[in-house]
């Protein structure tokens, strides 16, 4: 296909009063900002005449770690990078993908949506297991080929397996099924596909991020129906920077240890006569810790303990956001941080032999950095155990930061993070 110029697509965006999305998504205000390059560079490698633009979002985790899995709060909010697809039809009846930076295209035909086994780890599954929650949940389902770039990375901690989920979903949901299905279904529908297809026991927070947009209060206590709260707060307005660092290290090989806290959550759970902690209260389980220690051992109990923890510190958070009270709100952030790292325990992954240890060294050494300014907190963020950590700088401390940060785990190793009010959407039509 003849790709469009940086001012035809600005002329588009334009033309389809699409200026405030842009500009909430990428804060691309002119023909030479690099989201408008991005696209064009998109178009240009499309080996189809591609009819639209849909774009889904990372998140990033802002309080409530591990808790979404046992039907507990959370605050998160998506943010600027995303998975950015060129989209066309087809008639053949095939969902047909390929991706700048890989060699690899994915083709899967919608005729069969039956999970394989073989397909478990890859994109194949993710793809496979979206259109079969598509189909599941009464939608259309149609063939098209995507031209898909992501600057959400792989081991970037802002979830580029949701993002990817949520993208596949809202492009069936715009081509076959008049967006009929609510943000919040198109979250389920991803978390269906990596939990069942993928063979990944991931709660549902990252998909929810992605698909809402936005900084958002979840409380997942009833399984059926999200309680979600939008927030207003601008991060911008403060004299803090968001950062993710990515420490290196690898996510391989970690599956097990990843589902081993939502099952060890849910051993206590059943041990109190409920399938999830959400389903019970503080109070019973410290009434009954000794007993169930007994059975289970001490780890259980204390990721148990860290869930009730940390749900009471999302309230604290988004309390303090609301009242303007950031200070109130950092020292949550690295409470949840304490937590996480101490209680949890998903700071150092299993079996590393004091060798593997990048997001320990990562929260040790901006310990020190904060203890010494005075000023600033970090956090395990996600999964944690590897991939990376979330930490609020103060501006001036930045390019000191960022220079601590690049001599452990290299150039660009730190991201700033904007956040991004809209969640996944279709941002221009080429027709």
């Amino acid at each position: 296909m003849v790709s469009p110029t940086n001012s035809q697509i600005m002329a588009l965006i334009k033309e389809q009063n699409q200026t405030e999305a842009f500009l909430d998504a990428y804060g691309a205000a002119s023909p030479e900002h690099q989201a408008i390059k991005r696209i064009v560079d998109l178009l240009a490698t499309c080996e189809f005449e591609a009819s639209q633009l849909y774009s889904a979002p990372g998140r990033t985790e802002l309080g409530g770690n591990h808790t979404d899995h046992n039907q507990g709060k959370v605050l998160c909010a998506t943010v600027r990078e995303d998975a950015l697809a060129a989209v066309s039809k087809r008639s053949d009846h095939k969902v047909v993908i390929d991706s700048v930076g890989f060699d690899r295209q994915f083709s899967i035909d919608i005729s069969d949506l039956k999970p394989r086994r073989e397909e478990r780890g890859n994109t194949n599954a993710l793809v496979r297991g979206v259109l079969a929650g598509i189909a599941e949940s009464g939608g259309n389902l149609g063939g098209f080929s995507a031209r898909i770039t992501s600057n959400v990375g792989v081991g970037s901690g802002l979830s580029s397996s949701a993002s990817f989920e949520v993208l596949i979903g809202t492009i069936l949901n715009g081509l076959y099924n008049s967006n009929a299905f609510s943000a919040e279904k198109i979250a389920m529908i991803g978390q269906f596909s990596e939990n069942t297809y993928f063979g990944k026991p991931c709660g549902l927070m990252d998909q929810t991020a992605s698909a809402v947009g936005g900084i958002l209060k979840i409380d997942f206590g009833d399984p059926d129906h999200l309680d979600l709260y939008k927030m207003g707060f601008n991060l911008e307005t403060t004299d803090y920077r968001l950062v993710v660092v990515n420490t290196g290290s690898s996510h391989a090989d970690l599956t097990p240890a990843y589902a081993s806290i939502p099952a060890e959550m849910r051993l206590v759970a059943n041990e109190l006569g409920a399938s999830q902690l959400g389903e019970t209260s503080e109070e019973t389980f410290l009434e009954k810790m000794p007993e169930i220690r007994s059975k289970l051992g001490d780890r259980p109990i204390l990721r148990a303990l860290h869930f009730f923890q940390e749900n009471a510190r999302v309230d604290q958070m988004s309390t303090a956001l609301e009242s303007d009270d950031f200070s109130a709100f950092l020292a949550a952030v690295s409470a949840s941080g304490a937590s996480s790292q101490n209680i949890l325990q998903n700071a150092i992954p299993p079996m590393s032999a004091g060798k593997e240890q990048g997001l320990a060294l990562a929260l040790g050494v901006s310990q020190l950095f904060f203890e010494q300014k005075g000023r600033g907190v970090a956090r395990v963020h996600g999964g944690g155990f590897a991939g990376t950590i979330q930490a609020y700088v103060h501006h001036a401390d930045l390019a000191e930061y960022t220079a601590r940060m690049e001599i452990l785990f290299g150039e660009d190793s730190l991201s700033l993070l904007h956040f991004r009010l809209n969640g996944a959407r279709q941002i221009l039509s080429l027709e």
